[in-house]
C-alpha cells in the first residue's frame, strides 16, 4: 500500500507539471477562478489521500510450519505527510501562475487592437469637425447660388466631399464594431511580466520542494495479527518504524534547483511566451511610429502647399477664384483628419511605450 501512495503522489507531481504548461498557452483571464477551483479541488483529493492512513489486512504464515495469522494494521509515512501541505501550496502557486499568465498574455494579445480602436474613435471626433466646418461652407455656398454669385458646380464639389467624409466616418466606424477589446485590468505590461516571471519561479520551486519528498520517508506501522488455526485467544498488537533515505538526494537536489533556474531562463526566450511577445510587440510599436511619423511629414508637406495657394487666393474676386479656394478648403479638412488621425497614433504609441516597456 505505500508502494501505491508514493506512485499517486508522482502523478500528482507530473500533473503540476502539465498544468503548467496548460498555463503557459492560455489565453483568457476570465475563466481564472473556475480553472484554480478545478485545480484546488484536485489538489485537495491528493492532500487527502497522502494524509490518510493506509489501512491493509491479509492473511500470512511466518515460517513453514508455524500457525497461520490474520494481520490488521494501518501506515502512514511522515513524508506523504509534508507532501500533502506542499501539494495544496504547489496549487495555489500554480493558480496565480495561471491568472498573471493570462492577464500578460491578453494584454499583449489586445494591445495593438485597443491602440487602433482609441485612434479610429479620434478619427470619427476628426470627421465630425471636418463635416461641421464643411456644413457652414456648404451653406454659404447654398446662399451664394440663391443670390446668383455662384454655380451649382461649386457646390456640388462641395457635396463630393462630404460624401467622401461620410463614407469615411461608415468606414471608420465598421472598423471599430469589428474590433473586440476586453476591459484592461490598467497595471502597465512590464508590471505583468514581472509577475508573471515571479510566478513562474515560485511555482517551479514549489515543485522543487515537492519533489525532495522523494528523497526521504520515515513511515509507522500499526495493527494487530491473530492466530487462526488453532485460534489463538486474543490477537496480538505489533508496530514498526521504517526509515528509508535516497543516497543520491544530494546530487538530485542539486540537479532540481538548477532546473528551477533553467526554466526561468527559458521562459524569457520562448517563443509564444508572454515576455517573448511582449519583445515583438514593442518592435512592432516602434516600426509603426516610424511609419506614421514618415506619413505624417509627407502630410505635412501636401498641407503646406494648399495653404501656399489658399493664401494666394485669399480674397477671391472671380467664380473660378471663389470655386478654387472652395475645393482647396475641402481638401485641407479632408488632409486635416489624415494629419491629426497620424498625430494622434504616434503620441499614443509613443504614450503605450513609455508606460508599459
Amino acid at each position: 500500500m505505500a508502494r501505491s501512495k508514493r506512485t499517486l503522489s508522482l502523478s500528482a507531481w507530473l500533473f503540476f507539471i502539465s498544468i503548467s504548461s496548460i498555463a503557459a498557452h492560455a489565453q483568457s483571464p476570465q475563466d481564472a477562478g473556475a480553472y484554480c477551483t478545478y485545480l484546488i479541488e484536485q489538489a485537495q483529493a491528493q492532500r487527502d489521500f497522502l494524509r490518510t492512513p493506509t489501512a491493509s489486512a491479509g492473511l500470512t504464515q511466518p515460517e513453514t510450519g508455524l500457525p497461520t495469522q490474520v494481520v490488521a494494521g494501518a501506515s502512514l509515512g511522515l513524508a506523504d505527510v509534508k507532501k500533502a501541505a506542499l501539494t495544496m501550496d504547489a496549487a495555489h502557486r500554480n493558480c496565480e501562475l495561471y491568472k498573471s499568465t493570462t492577464a500578460a498574455q491578453q494584454e499583449v494579445q489586445y494591445a495593438t487592437a485597443r491602440l487602433e480602436k482609441d485612434a479610429l474613435r479620434n478619427r470619427l471626433t476628426l470627421i465630425d469637425q471636418a463635416s461641421a466646418q464643411l456644413n457652414v461652407l456648404i451653406d454659404k455656398t447654398q446662399k451664394m447660388i440663391e443670390a446668383q454669385n455662384a454655380t451649382r458646380l461649386m457646390l456640388f464639389s462641395l457635396e463630393t466631399t462630404k460624401i467622401k467624409l461620410e463614407a469615411d466616418r461608415t468606414d471608420t466606424q465598421t472598423k471599430i464594431a469589428a474590433l473586440y477589446v476586453p476591459a484592461s485590468g490598467g497595471m502597465p505590461l512590464k508590471d505583468m511580466l514581472t509577475d508573471k516571471q515571479s510566478n513562474e519561479v515560485a511555482e517551479q520551486r514549489s515543485q522543487d520542494q515537492l519533489s525532495r519528498q522523494n528523497n526521504w520517508d520515515v513511515a509507522l506501522q500499526v495493527g494487530v495479527h491473530q492466530q487462526v488455526n488453532p485460534l489463538a485467544d486474543r490477537p496480538q498488537p505489533y508496530g514498526a518504524v521504517s526509515v528509508s533515505y535516497n543516497l543520491g538526494s544530494r546530487a538530485i537536489d542539486r540537479h532540481l534547483d538548477r532546473a528551477v533556474a533553467a526554466y526561468g531562463d527559458w521562459k524569457k526566450v520562448q517563443e509564444g511566451d508572454a515576455a517573448r511577445n511582449a519583445e515583438i510587440l514593442q518592435q512592432q510599436i516602434v516600426d509603426t511610429i516610424a511609419t506614421d511619423e514618415a506619413r505624417l511629414k509627407s502630410l505635412d508637406g501636401q498641407m503646406q502647399e494648399i495653404e501656399a495657394n489658399l493664401a494666394a487666393v485669399a480674397v477671391p474676386d472671380t467664380t473660378a477664384a471663389l470655386d478654387f479656394s472652395n475645393q482647396l478648403t475641402a481638401a485641407q479638412l479632408l488632409l486635416r483628419i489624415e494629419t491629426g488621425d497620424a498625430t494622434y497614433r504616434i503620441a499614443s504609441l509613443h504614450d503605450y511605450l513609455a508606460k508599459n516597456f
